[in-house]
């Protein structure tokens, strides 16, 4: 007789995380609920998503060059819109980050959450990936919104949340995080859509959800 093996939402958060790194290269897909499950949900087009990757590797790659050392950031770009979190040891530096990102091809718009302050230690980094795996899993239980339509980064217990959703997904999403122990706080990054917008971001029902386009 075969054990039965029950997976949590956090280690499946972490597979599907895995996942997505070995398939880079391959697009997302515009989903929905298909046959009663839910699939994998991007409402960037192919092309937008291979921006925001190469924002993301351009942007570190020139503060890198710039203030080797002197700056601890990381870039999140959702729909060209670039989210950067971390710390500088002075303004100045804090604000030429910024600068760096804005001139980096194909960047819309910038969030400068910088802190003046001390570089994170490598505990803190490790707590900040544990809660983001936590809020993701809890967002995968919620059955009332796209789990995937969330862009989701955590720094210093901040939860920042991005994506494409429509008010009603955004006030539900900041709800579900909120819940989590261990978020001190919660940054809305979002773009509202309207819920007709939505509905025509997914497949008809029956339908299995078509590549996106560029």
């Amino acid at each position: 007789m075969k054990k039965q093996i029950k997976v949590s939402s956090l280690t499946t958060v972490l597979i599907l995380t895995c996942a997505a790194a070995l398939q880079a290269c391959a697009p997302m897909v515009v989903g929905g609920f298909v046959g009663g499950t839910m699939v994998v949900t991007d409402r960037r087009t192919s092309g937008t998503q291979l921006e925001d990757e190469g924002i993301e590797i351009k942007g570190s790659s020139r503060i890198k060059d710039a203030l080797n050392g002197k700056v601890h950031v990381n870039l999140a770009s959702y729909n060209r819109q670039v989210l950067i979190t971390g710390e500088a040891s002075n303004e100045r530096d804090a604000k030429y980050v910024s600068e760096i990102i804005s001139q980096v091809d194909n960047v819309r718009s910038v969030l400068n959450e910088i802190q003046v302050a001390n570089f994170s230690t490598f505990s803190e980094r490790s707590q900040d990936v544990l809660i983001q795996s936590k809020v993701k899993a809890s967002l995968v239980d919620s059955k009332d919104i796209f789990a995937s339509a969330f862009k989701v980064h955590a720094e210093r217990g901040v939860i920042y949340l991005m994506g494409r959703v429509t008010q009603r997904e955004a006030d539900r999403a900041v709800e579900v995080a909120r819940n989590v122990s261990g978020v001190q706080k919660v940054v809305k990054v979002f773009e509202i859509i309207t819920e007709n917008e939505l509905k025509g971001l997914l497949p008809a029902p029956g339908k299995t959800p078509a590549p996106n386009s560029k």
